[in-house]
């Protein structure tokens, strides 16, 4: 695998001063060099030495001046440039600011893509097709937001699951030379450990026990999930020399197949916990009313008036609507 070494390259401004020397050095010897050879022409001579010599000096500053123009690149802040010599790598230069650097680094770094069989079509329309990047590459902080994916979690129920990344070149060497395209990589394995991600846990409880609540699950507990996705992210972009800064969910959803059922389901869960809830309650208020009443002694109950006070209060706590008293009047008169 590819390491980033990394080189330095010199300030443009003093090589810059030379080039615009070298350029009026080829215009001022070559316009001497016109006039020598016209006025020889007019004088049915033939040119002399230094009029012959100035023109060969003006084609040979020319050319210099040519090739130090080449050599310019600038860098701005959160840039890199990767430094490629007849197909050998050299180093990476991060210094800001206007840089020379030897003319002859290549100025486009393409790796072609493998040939398909040639009874593939779409093989044979990519067969050529290379994968090009400029030797500048940016090293600043980007975001790739994730298409929604249609998996399966941990108990097999479809659900629709996206995410955002946030991630950088860390190593150009292995970003430029150690895959195709670090860009397109970037993006398939992202999908590719948000579906590993997904299918380690379940989307909710689907029990009430211990164990099952203890557990990860995907609703439940995003921080676990995001920080999980990172460390699968960060395992698998290694060898493509980029760094993942930050991974977190953005949708997560039940698929439609399934989401009116357990649409169902979870409301008849908030049911049963109400239900949970006030039976409770109206235990422990059953028991304070009888445990008062019988306290110093006014009123007298024996069991079975205890179990009849307490099923009329159970009766009137947890029934949906007002209780309606009915009042005993005494025995109609014969």
């Amino acid at each position: 695998m590819s390491v980033e070494k990394k080189a330095h390259a010199a300030s443009g401004w003093p090589v810059l001063f030379v080039t615009i020397v070298l350029y009026s050095g080829t215009v001022i010897y070559f316009v001497r060099s016109i006039f020598g050879f016209v006025a020889a022409d007019e004088m049915g001579i033939d040119p002399d030495i230094d009029t012959i010599i100035w023109f060969f000096l003006s084609i040979a500053l020319f050319v210099a001046a040519c090739i130090c123009t080449n050599g310019f690149f600038s860098l701005q802040p959160g840039q890199a440039r990767v430094c490629v010599l007849f197909g050998k790598y050299v180093g990476t230069v991060r210094d800001e600011g206007l840089r020379w650097a030897n003319p002859f680094y290549a100025k486009r770094l393409g790796i072609t893509s493998a040939k398909a069989d040639d009874g593939d079509q779409e093989g044979k329309a990519a067969r050529d097709r290379q994968h090009v990047h400029g030797p500048i590459v940016s090293t600043r902080l980007r975001t790739l937001c994730g298409d929604r994916l249609k998996v399966n979690d941990k108990m097999g129920n479809p659900i629709e699951i996206a995410t955002v990344v946030s991630w950088r070149v860390a190593d150009t060497a292995k970003a430029i030379f150690d895959v195709d395209d670090y860009e397109s990589y970037v993006a398939m394995q992202t999908e590719t450990a948000l579906r590993h991600v997904a299918s380690l846990y379940a989307y909710d409880h689907m029990e009430d026990e211990d164990e099952s609540a203890s557990s990860i699950t995907l609703r439940s507990n995003i921080e676990e999930v995001g920080d999980a996705l990172k460390l699968e992210l960060g395992r698998k972009l290694a060898p493509a020399g980029v760094s993942v800064e930050d991974a977190r969910l953005t949708h997560l959803a039940y698929a439609p197949e399934i989401a009116q059922a357990m649409l169902r389901r979870q409301q008849a869960d908030a049911i049963l916990a109400a239900r949970k809830k006030i039976v409770e309650g109206a235990v422990s208020m059953v028991e304070m009313a009888v445990d008062r009443l019988s306290e110093g002694g006014a009123i007298e109950l024996d069991s079975e008036h205890r179990a009849a006070m307490a099923q009329n209060l159970m009766v009137v706590l947890c029934a949906e609507s007002d209780a309606q008293p009915v009042l005993n009047a005494g025995a109609p008169s014969s």
